[in-house]
C-alpha cells in the first residue's frame, strides 16, 4: 500500500521543522560554533546523513529562514500594478513590512527574533552564508529590473538591497538596545521615505 502523497510532504516537512527547531535552539543556548551536526541530529532523533539530505551546511539550519524571502524583491517588482515604478513597488512593499513588524525589516521585537537575529550578525559564518542569498536575490532583482540584465539594472538591484539591509540592521540594532518595535515604527517609516527617496 502506497503512501498518500499530501500525507509523505507533510511528514518531510515536520522532520525538516523538528530539525530546525533543534538546532535554532541549540545554537540560541550554547553559539553556533560550539554545537555539532551530531549534537542536532541527536537531539532532532535523526541521523547525519537524515539531516544533511534536509539541510546541506550547519548554516543552512540557520538561514533557511531567510530562503521564504529569496526572490522576494523580483517578485514584488514583477507583480506590480500598471503604472507603479520598480521602486515604488518595493518601498510599499517594505513600508507594509514595518507596518506587520515583519523579521526580515528588522522591527520585530520578540525576544526570539532578536537573539536570532543577534546569532547570525555575530557569527562569521552565517554572516558570509548570508552574503550568497543577497547576491541571489541581487541577480533576480537585476533579471526582474531588466531581463538583459544591463548594468543599470544590476546597479539599482544592488542599491536597493543594501538600503533594505541597512534599514532592517539599523532597525535590529535599536530593538537590541531595548527599544519596543512600536517605539521604533515612526523612526522605521521615516528611514525607509527618506532612503527610497534617494533610490528614486
Amino acid at each position: 500500500m502506497t503512501e498518500p502523497t499530501g500525507l509523505r510532504e507533510r511528514k518531510k516537512a515536520r522532520t525538516r521543522d523538528a530539525i530546525a527547531d533543534a538546532a535554532i535552539t541549540l545554537f540560541l543556548a550554547h553559539g553556533f560554533d560550539q554545537v555539532s551536526v551530531s549534537d542536532i541530529a541527536a537531539v532532532a532523533e535523526v541521523s547525519k546523513p537524515t539531516l544533511f539530505r534536509y539541510f546541506p551546511s550547519k548554516e543552512d539550519l540557520v538561514l533557511h529562514r531567510f530562503a521564504d524571502h529569496n526572490g522576494e524583491a523580483a517578485r514584488v517588482v514583477r507583480d506590480r500594478g500598471p503604472g507603479v515604478s520598480p521602486v515604488t513597488a518595493l518601498h510599499r512593499h517594505f513600508r507594509a513590512g514595518l507596518d506587520r513588524h515583519e523579521p526580515v525589516t528588522g522591527l520585530s521585537d520578540h525576544p526570539a527574533v532578536v537573539e536570532f537575529h543577534r546569532l547570525v550578525f555575530t557569527t562569521p559564518s552565517l554572516a558570509g552564508r548570508l552574503t550568497q542569498y543577497m547576491l541571489d536575490d541581487e541577480h533576480a532583482l537585476a533579471s526582474a529590473l531588466d531581463p538583459g540584465p544591463d548594468i543599470r539594472a544590476r546597479l539599482q538591484a544592488a542599491q536597493v538591497l543594501a538600503v533594505q539591509r541597512v534599514l532592517a540592521r539599523a532597525n535590529w540594532q535599536k530593538i537590541a538596545d531595548g527599544r519596543a518595535a512600536d517605539d521604533v515604527h515612526p523612526e522605521a517609516v521615516a528611514d525607509a521615505d527618506h532612503a527610497f527617496a534617494q533610490l528614486r
